[in-house]
């Protein structure tokens, strides 16, 4: 299907194969983001789905058109997590053996649910620092036992299957104004922006990247996809170090606008729709809602869905979810303190610098020779982030020497 063109592109087709299989999940209006943001939010949750992403979409939607054959030699597939899953449950399903290449760093809990979703139909192979890394093995791997590929999203089959989500919304939402969508290698985006750029000419189209992997972006500005030569692979299902040539000509034609959020900023939104919706979302998963202050004006008094992509977070991930959302907010600082030597310095450090509601959240001595008068490693989490200016006034009131390791980069992350 690669040798055809994005106008062979059927998404009805691709839903009438998948439907059967694949969950049609809940385009759910919430309540407090259209509040906050003077819209109708819908949120299209593909968290939902059966292997916890759309990514399942996709990989049905290619591994059910292969022939006898093909089905008898087995796929292969690489992936960060979703996709694996969705190439599990599909070889499952379809009676294939598959391969499945993923990073060494993808959560443990990711790795568990693509083996279970597999039933003994797959074997994992856990290579490389990144996706980019583990695809190079996976390809090689393909050609050296004659098996198919199964990408995770730069082929029409793929692209067309992500496509069903922009089907079912628009059966749920006719009048859909815009949509917002997480953007990794871009099949989600280009699949669905393109369905509903067909069916609803006037529609926003909004792709939202990680800041710390502007894969999409970067390739907007160079006229083509580019390979970056590094990634925070934090938001680890949408991390990706280049884009797929045929994902970036579709969202190159469909989208409105490109974007990018924060890691930091997704890791308060992760926390916010746990904490108001009892909503689980993986970091990618976070993005759509992440990024909708930058689209305060523009989605205002208009119908607007926030594609879900994921929920596949390992809780142990947690406290590092919640500690970079601190950080974000303003609302946790680390400090080197160097005491004043002279008695009672700790106890002063405490009583009169701290105020009524900052909390220490670590506390240890560099040099462990020097314990009560050497240079410490502090932790201070504040209630507000307008505390901090007044925090700081009054360790230079009482004579601490400090630095801000917040604003030292590389100092943050040796000691911290």
């Amino acid at each position: 299907m690669e040798t055809e063109t994005k106008n062979q592109l059927d998404f009805n087709a691709a839903y009438d194969r998948i439907k059967d299989v694949v969950k049609r999940t809940p385009l759910e209006y919430n309540a407090g983001l259209s509040a906050r943001y003077e819209c109708e939010i819908y949120l299209k949750r593909e968290d939902l789905q059966i292997v916890r992403s759309y990514k399942l979409r996709g990989a049905y939607n290619m591994i059910s058109q292969l022939t006898e054959e093909e089905l008898s030699r087995g796929v292969v597939c690489a992936s960060a997590g979703n996709h694996a899953q969705g190439v599990a449950f599909s070889c499952n399903k379809l009676g294939t053996k598959g391969v499945i290449f993923m990073p060494e760093i993808t959560p443990k809990q990711k790795v568990t649910q693509t083996e279970m979703h597999g039933h003994g139909s797959v074997e994992l192979v856990l290579t490389g620092d990144t996706f980019d890394d583990c695809l190079m093995e996976a390809l090689a791997y393909t050609e050296a036992h004659q098996m198919t590929f199964i990408p995770p999203f730069d082929n029409y089959r793929i692209i067309e299957g992500q496509g069903t989500v922009g089907v079912e919304i628009l059966q749920d939402l006719p009048d859909i104004e815009a949509i917002i969508m997480p953007i990794g290698g871009g099949g989600l985006a280009a699949g669905t922006g393109s369905y509903l750029k067909q069916n609803v000419p006037g529609i926003d189209l909004i792709g939202v990247e990680p800041e710390g992997a502007p894969s999409m972006l970067e390739a907007f500005e160079h006229g083509g996809p580019v390979t970056l030569p590094e990634i925070n692979r934090f938001v680890d299902g949408a991390a990706v170090k280049r884009v797929g040539k045929l994902t970036y000509q579709l969202c190159q034609d469909v989208l409105d606008e490109m974007l990018l959020v924060p890691e930091g900023k997704v890791c308060t939104t992760i926390l916010k729709l746990y904490n108001e919706d009892a909503i689980v979302v993986e970091p990618a998963g976070a993005l759509s809602v992440a990024v909708l202050d930058a689209c305060r004006d523009k989605i205002k008094g208009k119908k607007v869905v926030c594609v879900i992509s994921g929920g596949n977070n390992d809780i142990a991930r947690m406290q590092e979810i919640k500690e970079k959302s601190l950080l974000y907010e303003g609302l946790k600082h680390y400090f080197i303190v160097r005491f004043p030597q002279r008695p009672g310095a700790l106890k002063l450090f405490v009583n009169n610098v701290l105020g009524p509601h900052d909390d220490i959240t670590r506390f240890e001595f560099i040099k462990k020779t020097e314990k009560e008068n050497g240079p410490a490693l502090v932790g201070i989490e504040l209630k507000s982030a307008a505390d901090y200016p007044a925090l700081l006034k009054r360790m230079e009131a009482h004579r601490f020497s400090v630095i801000e390791l917040n604003k030292d980069q590389t100092l943050f992350e040796y000691l911290v």
